[in-house]
């Protein structure tokens, strides 16, 4: 069986949030959709070790914030890659709330929905949430909404192992234009491709590892350069 066959089912890049007793959190997802159109049924899927899961099944509400391709690794990074249980995901990061308090991620999001939790499904290590349309808008960030595809393809992210579409993956050593090497970093897994640099960070395309200023940190999850390690 080929499992490289399920790359090519489309998903988006969403940013899951909720609060339950004033503690709010949130998640990248990306396994989320419309089912039904009268009345509009949304769902959701989430890893039952996540915090931002036990919040859902409390709070029976969330919201999903629609990322656009804009959306820097930094951001994805700090919900995708980081605990809510030692981090507040939502300090420096651009956000509005619902009249309950729910949070939705403002930052480099072009709309945004509000989902009201009727039914959970247990599928074993992950949940999905079904639950109704209450309340939805636009913001006024524009561009494409940011696909699963386009992030690992153009902005070079990789799958969090809690994710329902991770599946594990050893890369191969590879060195572009003589001794530039790609780098791995060893908390997160990112992959530092000197092809294509890290732009949000300032580091231009072509630029070797070795050649990163020394106070660089790991876009994703923001840990320093020397805990990279050439990948094998």
């Amino acid at each position: 069986m080929e499992l490289k066959s399920l790359y090519n089912l489309t998903y988006g890049m969403y940013i899951v949030s909720t609060e339950f007793e004033g503690k709010k959190n949130g998640q990248i997802a990306n396994v989320a959709g419309q089912i039904t159109n009268n009345p509009i049924k949304l769902f959701i899927c989430l890893n039952n070790n996540n915090l931002t899961t036990e919040l859902i099944k409390k709070r029976k509400a969330f919201s999903i914030s629609i990322l656009s391709e804009e959306a820097n690794m930094k951001l994805i990074g700090k919900f995708g890659f980081k605990s809510g249980k030692e981090i507040d995901k939502f300090q420096d990061t651009e956000y509005i709330t619902t009249k309950d308090n729910i949070p939705i991620v403002k930052e480099s999001s072009l709309s945004y929905l509000v989902v009201d939790v009727e039914t959970e499904l247990n599928v074993g290590t992950h949940t999905v949430f079904i639950g109704s349309l209450r309340d939805a808008n636009l913001f006024e960030n524009k561009g494409n909404p940011m696909t699963y595809a386009y992030y690992h393809l153009v902005k070079g992210g990789l799958t969090e192992k809690n994710a329902p579409t991770f599946i594990e993956n050893k890369i191969k050593k590879e060195t572009i234009g003589g001794n530039m090497k790609k780098y791995k970093c060893t908390v997160c897994g990112y992959i530092y491709d000197p092809a294509k640099g890290d732009p949000d960070s300032g580091i231009k395309p072509g630029t070797a590892f070795e050649d990163i200023p020394s106070d660089w940190k790991c876009p994703v999850c923001g840990v320093t350069k020397d805990m990279f390690e050439p990948v094998e």
